[in-house]
């Protein structure tokens, strides 16, 4: 019986390999590929749910801002009466494209040092360490959507130390 589950499992393996490959082959195709795995964290998958989230036509969205409403990135006004200046987070939002670029921005954190210098300057304001994460997912909504705009790769740009 272990032999057969086993048999079972690799089969589902061998399985996952191949839709996993067509995939790859699939995002490849697509025109903005290069410019989408250029961002730091944004992996193939991660790219192929922005992909699917945006139906891979950004002139519907017209802005960065319009994306990162629809991505749920942006604060909503939560005004009542004279009172006014109250922003939430918004409640209807397209979670697959959040989870994209929060997870992205989760992956960007280890390897690129702009990433981490955002971040830590959020932490430094106070943030607590989703509300910096979240703000650093929207900036990176904003930088890919320059990027797609303007068809260009992402380059790191060097750090600039001060004199002493």
């Amino acid at each position: 019986m272990v032999a057969r589950i086993a048999k079972g499992v690799l089969a589902l393996d061998e399985e996952i390999a191949e839709l996993d490959a067509l995939i790859q082959a699939r995002f490849n195709e697509h025109r903005h590929a290069t410019v989408i795995r250029s961002l730091p964290g944004m992996g193939t998958l991660l790219s192929v749910e922005f992909i699917d989230a945006t139906g891979g036509d950004l002139d519907a969205f017209g802005t960065a801002d319009r994306l990162a409403s629809f991505a749920g990135l942006s604060p909503v006004p939560r005004d009542s009466g004279r009172v006014s200046g109250n922003m939430r987070r918004p409640r209807r939002y397209h979670r697959g494209l959040l989870r994209a670029f929060y997870l992205s921005a989760m992956a960007s954190l280890r390897t690129c040092s702009a990433s981490q210098a955002y971040y830590g300057r959020k932490r430094n304001e106070g943030k607590g360490h989703k509300q910096a994460l979240l703000a650093l997912a929207r900036r990176r909504a904003n930088v890919l959507w320059a990027m797609l705009r303007d068809g260009e790769c992402h380059e790191a740009l060097p750090t600039v130390t001060a004199p002493a």
